[in-house]
């Protein structure tokens, strides 16, 4: 009966993982040992859920010139580029972002800005990815 448990346990997590298209995101020249990885699948209303991990992502305010933020763009099919929010700590070694958007995208991208309001990335940019 344990087994049977843990075969349904193993099967439902495959099925719920095997809906997100991940995408990891090369290295940085400007935080190298960052590790970076965005999550995207869609909600039962047709929005897009992302979710971006940073893990050893340099402190932002040791960058050269030292910024305020690191925000989150995409690159939407029909509406252009969209700031959809600032990584947050979660711990000392761990910054992330977890959203919704209605808009459809094939591309993210982070960059370090002054302002984690801005409406267009005009910061150094950290890194950036595509989705298939």
């Amino acid at each position: 009966m344990k087994t049977l448990k843990t075969l349904t346990i193993l099967v439902l997590v495959l099925i719920v993982s095997s809906c997100a298209n991940t995408s990891k995101f090369p290295v940085s020249v400007v935080t190298p040992a960052a590790d970076i990885v965005a999550t995207m699948k869609h909600d039962k209303n047709g929005n897009y859920k992302i979710t971006i991990t940073a893990k050893n992502l340099a402190a932002i305010e040791r960058l050269n010139p030292p910024k305020n933020a690191y925000v989150v763009w995409i690159v939407t099919e029909k509406d252009g580029i969209r700031n959809i929010g600032k990584l947050i700590n979660k711990n000392v070694q761990t910054t992330g972002l977890e959203t919704l958007t209605p808009f459809k995208f094939k591309e993210v991208f982070i960059t370090a800005e002054d302002q984690a309001d801005t409406t267009y990335p005009t910061g150094l940019e950290i890194s950036r990815t595509k989705f298939k």
